[in-house]
């Protein structure tokens, strides 16, 4: 595969993996907590909180976006915000050893922290690597 072509094809999956936290976060922004289910009661400190943490979890989502265009020379910024990202999955993780399982959503919010924005770090780096290497030595 060509330099371009894998470059094209990390782009579309950044760009797929985008539309989770941008859309997760505008509906907890807008919703509060109640998107998730109907609790009797939402404290008014825990609206505030999963509002405040739908907006950084929006904001995650819109910066990642913009390492899409040059994918390839934002490995700084794309570490990172998957840095943050793995950062909640562990928080994420501790909660399912201390609670027990959230719902089916959130342990794919789990899986995509822990497993899937590690393996596009890797990609970013592969290629922002091949990008690097002088022409001769990039095959076809």
């Amino acid at each position: 595969m060509t330099p371009a072509v894998e470059r094209r094809l990390l782009q579309v999956a950044v760009a797929l993996a985008c539309c989770v936290p941008i859309a997760a976060g505008a509906a907890g922004v807008l919703l509060g907590p109640v998107w998730m289910g109907r609790p009797p009661l939402v404290p008014v400190d825990l609206d505030s909180h999963v509002r405040y943490l739908s907006g950084i979890f929006l904001g995650v989502g819109v910066a990642f976006t913009t390492c899409i265009p040059a994918i390839e020379r934002q490995g700084p910024r794309f570490r990172l915000l998957a840095a943050l990202v793995v950062a909640g999955g562990f928080a994420r993780l501790g909660s399912l050893m201390a609670v027990g399982a959230p719902s089916r959503g959130h342990l794919l919010g789990l899986l995509l922290e822990l497993v899937l924005v590690p393996l596009l770090v890797l990609w970013q780096f592969r290629v922002a690597r091949r990008y690097r290497a002088p022409a001769s030595t990039l095959g076809a």
